[in-house]
């Protein structure tokens, strides 16, 4: 048995994870580190056997863990990654700052950030994920992020290392978003805060807000031209195909398509992990199979199927 490393934070041994997911289903991690602050997650990584695997979790809004768990050791920051400070017209958020509240104290201050209000998850996902809706990204308001590499270095970031594009950066596998520093345009705090209330109640009206889902399930694919080739100028809607190849409420066990929004994959009660891929998989066969359009899976799924 690998000898693990001494730490400041808590370290648990074959942790379910199910109940850190919004979809509330997976296997057991074979370590679970939730570090004590910056200096703790660095040494710990620095002392960690390089073969050791490490997966960063945020807080599990756009997460499948399947069925038989996580091999090596997850890490989900806490308390000491979740400050939101204001200097000089910028915001410094730790990973583990909600996006909701981090657009909140933004708009207080009068810093329009306020495309972060409705994305489920925190600061370290969606720079990871470069999150965004209404017509706004991570990318478009990032100015540098620190991280701990999985050799335990401390190093900042900025956008060109990122490379963000649609949905993805290039994180190094096994490094650790630690913080972020985010500046939007200004805007009266008043303002700002009425359309945090717009985007809310749109949100609720239009998606299964009070469910058990992981947000929205598969990209938004890439429009085509008359000629059929690929025009991301003209972006398609996931919820659009798959409700045309008659997917809106398809089931399998407990997993079922969103009737409210056909892009959200749901937990009904006692799903399996292997439920809830399953249907996302026969989504993606049978939108294929209706339009010639491939879908890719938006929610991470990682870990390794039940024996």
């Amino acid at each position: 048995m690998t000898e693990m490393p001494a730490v400041r934070g808590v370290l648990t041994e074959n942790r379910s994870l199910a109940d850190l997911t919004w979809l509330r289903v997976g296997g057991p991690a074979d370590w679970l580190f939730q570090p004590a602050d910056r200096d703790d997650l660095a040494a710990f990584l620095a002392a960690l056997p390089p073969e050791m695997p490490v997966f960063p979790m945020g807080v599990g809004s756009n997460l499948i863990v399947r069925d038989g768990g996580l091999r090596g050791v997850v890490i989900r920051l806490g308390r000491g990654f979740n400050g939101i400070e204001m200097r000089d017209g910028q915001v410094v958020a730790g990973a583990a700052a909600l996006d909701s509240h981090v657009a909140r104290r933004a708009a207080a201050a009068g810093l329009d950030l306020t495309f972060l209000r409705t994305i489920p998850g925190a600061i370290g996902g969606a720079v990871r994920m470069n999150a965004g809706c209404y017509g706004r990204y991570v990318a478009d308001v990032f100015v540098s992020a620190e991280a701990v590499t999985r050799a335990g270095e401390v190093v900042m970031l900025d956008a060109r290392e990122l490379d963000f594009r649609y949905r993805q950066t290039d994180l190094p596998e096994g490094w650790v978003l630690t913080s972020a520093v985010l500046q939007g345009p200004r805007g009266e705090p008043d303002a700002l805060a009425a359309r945090m209330e717009e985007q809310l109640a749109k949100r609720d009206a239009t998606q299964p807000t009070k469910d058990r889902t992981a947000g929205s399930t598969f990209r938004n694919p890439a429009g085509f031209s008359s000629t059929g080739r690929a025009d991301d100028t003209h972006e398609l809607k996931a919820w659009k195909v798959i409700e045309e190849a008659g997917m809106r409420g398809a089931r399998r066990g407990g997993a079922q398509m969103s009737e409210k929004h056909a892009n959200f994959l749901t937990n009904t009660g006692g799903a399996t992990a292997a439920e809830l891929e399953g249907l996302g998989e026969d989504v993606r066969k049978r939108v294929f199979q209706n339009s010639g359009i491939e879908l890719e899976w938006e929610i991470m799924r990682v870990g390794e199927p039940a024996p």
